[in-house]
């Protein structure tokens, strides 16, 4: 016996009344607090739309029972649930938030897809609708702003509109015969979603009665993905969340930059141009630093046993941009070698005048040994950083000790 599936011809349904045939024990069902103990309960008749398609299943109750899913399989829909519930007569409820909301994104998706289609020649070959954003895989070249705009701006005038979306049922064939978007190979009876003058699509998933009910549809931003272009977007009550998101993030913004709105763009492009300003200002003065420390280092450093100046060198509160090209000095003096580590990250440079003739990799090898770490680099220059930072000043005692001889 099949499931009758109420929500075929009412998707407004939020309440039903209906038998359970049968109530078996389920393997768990995992949950941000842990495993759920859970069992599979089959209807004779159902308001609760299983995962499909694309769109995600319904939430809702049974009797007394929460339900966790709700799947498709065969003709049956089971309805996976966190309680036992005896078999007879019992209450379904429908999450109506989860379900409206699932609505306005699939017709959205139905009726964006068309724009694309009849407009711009761009095919609709996949959908999923997320749980903040839904997306289309369009197939063809890529769609430019313009075209994003203007699918966008057609079907908001679809929705203005508030035409009809109706279900119809017909065979492939006689489908086709009236303009169906994507034919199917498939036989027997299908059902489609009709919006008046606007689309025809073979679609099993709940929709809205009228266009106005989408409320609006906002497309966000479109990307490459393999050989198609993804396009996400947001309808109805998620549209609305995300223009309101988008107008503070203007508001905060512009009062961050102390401009108008409007204005946002040319003071941003004014900040950047400043930061890389300032950047190059700080990269100079580094170096001019970077170049005056190493000299000091140099000239105070210890002789180790093969006659190399042992630069050893903690560097706390220093700007970390400093590492690099200080230890690129030290090792630019005749005989030098040094170990230069930042104690806040423990990040360190090992680098050496070739004249120093030291066996850098060997020394961060028995330096890990005791103090992990991940690095690697050239015989007279190598880059890394300790797991622990804490181990910073230890791990320079025993560079030291081993730089020495």
């Amino acid at each position: 016996m099949s499931t009758h599936r109420l929500y075929y011809d009412d998707a407004y349904l939020q309440n039903f009344n209906a038998t359970v045939l049968s109530c078996e024990p389920s393997s768990s069902v995992f949950s941000e607090s842990g495993p759920i103990s859970a069992w599979e309960v089959l209807l004779d008749r159902t308001a609760l739309y299983p995962s499909s398609g694309g769109q995600p299943n319904d939430l809702g109750t049974l009797g007394e029972a929460g339900v966790l899913d709700v799947r498709d399989v065969n003709d049956d829909v089971l309805h996976i649930v966190d309680r036992e519930i005896a078999r007879g007569p019992v209450k379904g409820v429908v999450d109506w938030l989860r379900r409206f909301d699932h609505m306005q994104q699939h017709t959205g998706q139905h009726l964006l897809s068309a724009m694309f289609h009849e407009r711009f020649g761009l095919p609709t070959v996949s959908f999923h609708l997320g749980s903040d954003l839904c997306t289309i895989d369009l197939r063809g070249p890529e769609p430019s702003t313009g075209i994003l705009e203007g699918a966008q701006r057609a079907a908001n005038e679809v929705i203005f509109q508030d035409r009809p979306v109706n279900v119809r049922y017909g065979t492939a064939q006689q489908l086709a015969e009236i303009g169906v978007r994507k034919e199917v190979d498939r036989q027997g009876l299908l059902r489609a979603i009709e919006i008046e003058s606007a689309d025809l699509q073979p679609c099993g998933g709940t929709h809205v009665k009228s266009t106005g009910h989408i409320g609006l549809i906002l497309v966000r931003r479109c990307s490459r993905v393999r050989q198609d272009w993804r396009v996400e977007f947001v309808c109805g009550g998620r549209a609305d969340r995300a223009a309101s998101g988008d107008f503070q993030l203007l508001q905060t913004l512009s009062k961050r930059l102390s401009c108008a709105p409007q204005d946002l763009v040319a003071a941003v492009e004014k900040a950047l141009t400043e930061r890389e300003a300032h950047f190059k200002d700080l990269r100079g003065v580094l170096q001019e630093l970077a170049e005056a420390r190493a000299a000091l280092l140099v000239s105070t450093a210890r002789l180790s046993a093969k006659g190399a100046r042992v630069v050893a060198e903690l560097l706390r509160d220093s700007h970390p941009d400093l590492l690099l090209p200080l230890a690129t000095e030290v090792a630019k003096h005749e005989g030098a070698v040094g170990i230069l580590i930042l104690e806040e990250s423990g990040q360190f440079v090992l680098a050496q005048h070739p004249a120093a003739k030291q066996n850098l990799p060997r020394v961060l090898k028995e330096v890990f040994a005791v103090y992990p770490g991940k690095g690697g680099g050239t015989s007279d220059f190598i880059r890394a950083r300790f797991a622990e930072p804490r181990e910073s000043a230890q791990a320079l005692t025993l560079a030291k000790k081993l730089l020495l001889g």
